[in-house]
């Protein structure tokens, strides 16, 4: 008998009204697995070109029988034709998908996806796990989608499948040249119009395939090229933390205060509560056992204008052999590179300088009415910095696999795979401050639809070097790296025992390894910025016209010539800072390094039970992993540079059930049962205890700073799924999913206030903060495992295309879905010395209870057309200043973009395609909640304008 795939069943065949070919089955990578030989022989030589794929409209219908036939809970994204994705990136694609939100959108792409809220999600190539350098993810943006075939994402997973990844598992499909009949050649062009930056982004890919007969077997080759370039800008203005001050009525004020001074005594106020202080007008604090009225306001404003140049090259090979039909040996390799260059210009001034308030202090401001923040205000005497950031990365990633399938009589089919992966990750940045004072600054921190505005008293002073100061020089770098040797063997065994029809078993052993190192330095110039002459100084322009009314212009220290002439620079600094390193001495120090072995053993069963007409089936099954994790950690000495190093070692083990029961409950419905254990483990970072220390920059008496946990447990995920699907036409389905996650074990922040000695202090010689000279404070976050969560929701898809349409509709459909979620976690409230005093019960962060999206599909003749709406409710994204500042947590308002494609085919070679993003030309924006107050109104923490793209591409393929 045949033997279906892992995690996928055949439907009884009198229950499939889903009339599709082995052909378009085989299109849709149903049929063929890196990760288990399940195909009868019959099946596995049927080309792709035997059925027409282009298309919107034949893209979902195979994405629906991937989903029918599925055993998990799938969806599915299927190239409409050689390479095409609906879309021009993978992760763009993906916002579509049921159940997925996407969200951090800035540089012309999407920054973060997660699957039901949750943002770890396992990201694999051809079924095996990648990486980025140290870490555990890959950016799915750095896989170009014109390499893709197709794109799984699982909610579900059995035994069989990867047991990281709480949130769900993304699998990016690549072509080989088996999937063609013969040659293949396709080549593509594209260019992108990008806003704000105003610039064309050029992208260009080319695939050669062919397949071979020869004395030894049937060969194949295919190498899939892609690069592209694209130069972006990021425009953002936004106010700062939330700090209370004294009242600006004399009489009002405390003794040893002045009107509207900021009060920095944490014993009359605590930071960071997630209740926050009280708005309401007239609320007080009390002052030795007196009540005094108090007003809420920002420390500052700032604005970011970053524009960069970002190139991504990539490579995908594959070479196939099968010496008979009953074996079947593939090579592949895969190399994705990144680069990217990005100037920073940074406009930060302070707006609570109380100094030099005038004779009426009370006139200076304007509260929100009923409340006691403050709107706008007029502040003499204020401080503010420019700093010119300069970022260089580099990241370079190559995978090597060879894959064996083997049919061993008729009973037992084996799959053999080994690979290596290796990737780096390096960077540079840069960063020079110039400083003034400025006569006065006016702010309104809301002038309307979220938006602050501010100016100062002569705004052209901005934009003249000689009005600035030469201050602060940061020069950093990161140099991350990861490989990892994976050995896989799995296999089906066909054993027909009655309700047991299949045994599937495997063995996975894996060794990763990982190591960061990086250095920092810091120094202080003091010299009037025009003295240096004028190449070292830049101006922007245009800035935020669809912002608010801002400083469209300023002058930074050009950062482009900082970087080429950086041997000078260096020792500028060095020449009024004997600590400052001259670049002849600068070197990267190694932190941490890490060696991790995993084993994996899985058992499952595949049944069907005969009692209900061979219409329940399901499989159960038992995972298996043991992880030894060996650490080494090297702690830098501030004074003297030695080098100290420490090491830890653990050992967790795991035993992870899953199970699944399917029922075609009628014709063309099916339901479905789900439950499985999945985990997530700590990552590399998060384990390293070395301290890494930062500055005093907003003057508030301590410094901030992070370090790992050695000790920490991965987080462990119980999952239950229960789906019913309609498929009420061959090419039309209805579904829904309701599904419940509780996690155990959630790693969270802690927060303690340590004191570092002035020998381990790297910013002993600091002028930006306090004294220093005995030492300093600093607010140190560290990861555990003291939160437990649950989250639970409903999803709801469709997919219709009309059949009673009159013709000039006829072709016309409609993709849309629709979540609902909830979410809880407990997150520990700490003292000082980081004593977990209370537990607080909040959100998940980065979950919208809702989102949905809709996509007006048509396919008529030569037209393929796409017109789609995703849109998500506002979520908690961050929490932040916890260590100084009254809010706490930072929620996205609602988020959406309109997107469009449109394609031509000229002729059967040749198509020609116009797309759209972010049409209306929304805007990223933010605010503070807590508790039970805070409002886009009153408490709005920044707008970013992401901007709208347009992209024109011609595709040829013979």
């Amino acid at each position: 008998m045949s033997v279906p795939a892992t995690g996928q069943h055949a439907a009884p065949q009198y229950h499939l009204k889903i009339k599709l070919s082995v052909a378009v089955l085989a299109g849709a990578g149903i049929l063929s697995s890196a990760s288990v030989w399940a195909q009868a022989p019959a099946e596995q030589a049927a080309p792709i070109d035997t059925v027409v794929v282009t298309g919107v409209k034949a893209s979902l219908i195979k994405s629906l029988a991937i989903k029918r036939t599925n055993d998990q809970v799938v969806e599915s994204i299927v190239a409409e034709d050689i390479g095409k994705l609906p879309d021009n990136n993978v992760v763009e694609a993906l916002q579509r998908v049921t159940g997925i939100q996407v969200t951090n959108r800035s540089g012309g792409e999407v920054g973060t996806l997660s699957i039901r809220g949750l943002p770890d999600v396992q990201t694999t190539w051809n079924g095996r796990t990648i990486f980025t350098a140290s870490g555990t993810q890959v950016a799915l943006q750095d896989i170009p989608s014109n390499l893709v075939r197709q794109i799984d994402v699982y909610k579900t997973r059995d035994a069989s499948q990867l047991e990281i990844g709480i949130a769900g598992q993304v699998d990016v499909k690549t072509l080989r040249p088996f999937d063609f009949k013969g040659s293949k050649v396709s080549l593509l062009a594209r260019e992108t119009y990008l806003d704000p930056a105003k610039k064309a982004n050029p992208q260009l890919s080319a695939l050669l395939s062919n397949r071979w007969e020869t004395g030894i077997g049937e060969v194949g080759a295919l190498i899939n090229l892609s690069a592209s370039r694209t130069k972006y800008r990021n425009e953002s203005v936004t106010p700062g933390a939330m700090v209370p001050f004294t009242s600006p009525n004399a009489a009002e004020v405390p003794a040893g205060y002045t009107p509207l001074q900021r009060i920095t005594d944490t014993s009359i106020w605590t930071p960071g509560t997630r209740t926050g202080l009280p708005m309401a007008a007239g609320s007080t604090l009390d002052f030795n056992g007196k009540a005094y009225p108090y007003y809420l306001a920002r420390d500052a404003v700032f604005q970011s204008d970053l524009q960069g140049k970002r190139e991504r090259p990539a490579a995908n090979l594959a070479l196939q052999w099968k010496p008979n039909s009953s074996s079947l040996y593939t090579f592949e390799s895969m190399y994705s590179g990144y680069r990217d260059k990005a100037f920073n210009q940074l406009l930060f001034s302070f707006a609570d300088w109380w100094g030099d308030l005038g004779s009426n202090p009370a006139g200076t401001i304007t509260t929100f009415p009923g409340t006691n923040i403050i709107k706008s205000r007029n502040v003499g005497s204020v401080y503010g910095f420019n700093s010119g950031d300069y970022t260089t990365s580099a990241t370079d990633s190559r995978v090597y696999a060879l894959n064996g399938k083997w049919d061993i009589g008729d009973r037992l089919k084996l799959e053999g795979d080994v690979s290596y992966q290796s990737s780096s990750f390096h960077s540079e940045f840069t960063a020079t401050r110039i400083d003034r004072v400025a006569p006065s600054i006016n702010v309104d921190f809301n002038a309307g639809g979220g938006n602050t505005a501010f100016g100062f008293n002569n705004n052209a002073d901005l934009t003249d070097p000689t009005k600035w100061n030469v201050a602060q020089f940061f020069d950093t770098a990161n140099r991350n790296k990861g490989s990892a040797a994976t050995a896989n063997l799995s296999g089906i065994y066909d054993a027909d025992w009655g309700p047991l029809q299949t045994i599937h078993f495997g063995a996975r052993l894996d060794e990763r390894k990982a190591s960061e190192a990086n250095r920092n330095q810091s120094g202080t110039l003091n010299r009037n910025l025009a003295s240096l002459g004028p190449e070292y100084s830049s101006t922007n322009s245009g800035f935020g016209t669809d912002i608010a009314d801002v400083p469209r212009a300023w002058v930074e220290p050009n950062a482009y010539y900082i970087r080429d002439h950086i041997d000078d620079w260096r020792k500028m600094f060095s020449s009024t800072d004997p600590n400052f390193l001259t670049t002849d001495q600068l070197r990267l120090q190694k932190t941490f390094q890490v060696d991790e072995k995993t084993s994996n053993l899985f058992l499952m069963g595949n049944t069907q039970n005969e009692l209900f007409g061979n219409r329940l089936r399901g499989n159960f099954g038992m995972r298996y992993v043991k992880v030894d994790t060996d650490m080494t950690f090297y702690k830098i000495d501030a004074t003297t540079k030695a080098v100290t190093p420490s090491s830890a070692s653990k050992s967790t083990s795991k035993f992870l059930p899953s199970a699944t029961l399917i029922y075609d409950a009628a014709k063309d419905v099916v339901l479905r049962a789900n439950y499985g254990q999945t985990l997530r483990r700590p990552n590399f970072g998060s384990l390293n205890p070395v301290l890494q220390l930062g500055d005093d920059v907003t003057r508030v008496g301590y410094g901030s700073g992070s370090g790992g946990n050695p000790d920490l447990e991965p987080t462990r995920s119980k999952n239950l799924d229960l789906t019913a699907e309609w498929y009420f036409q061959k090419d039309s389905a209805l579904y829904g999913t309701a599904f419940q996650r509780k996690i155990e074990g959630l790693i969270v922040d802690l927060r303690r206030r340590v004191h570092v000695d002035p020998a381990n202090d790297p910013f002993r010689n600091s002028t930006s903060g306090g004294d220093h000279t005995n030492g300093y404070d600093y607010v140190i976050n560290s990861p555990v495992n003291a939160s437990d969560g649950k989250i639970k929701g409903v999803e709801l898809g469709l997919v219709y295309f009309p059949k009673w349409l009159p013709s000039v509709l006829d072709g016309l459909g409609f993709q849309g879905s629709f979540t609902k979620l909830s979410s809880s976690q407990n997150v520990p409230e700490v003292n000082d010395a980081g004593d977990i005093v209370a537990q607080l019960e909040t959100p998940f962060f980065g979950v919208s209870n809702r989102s949905y999206n809709a996509t007006l599909a048509y396919e008529k003749g030569p037209v393929s057309a796409r017109l789609s709406y995703v849109w998500r409710s506002g979520f908690l994204s961050t929490n932040e200043a916890a260590q100084f500042a009254n809010p706490l947590g930072i929620w996205r308002r609602p988020e959406k973009s309109v997107d469009m494609q449109v394609s031509y085919k000229i002729n059967d070679n040749m198509s020609v395609d116009i797309s759209g993003v972010n049409l209306t030309n929304e805007m990223q924006q933010q605010y503070y909640h807590f508790g039970n107050a805070g409002t886009p109104q009153t408490t709005n923490f920044g707008t970013l304008q992401i901007g709208r793209s347009v992209a024109v591409g011609l595709r040829w393929k013979m």
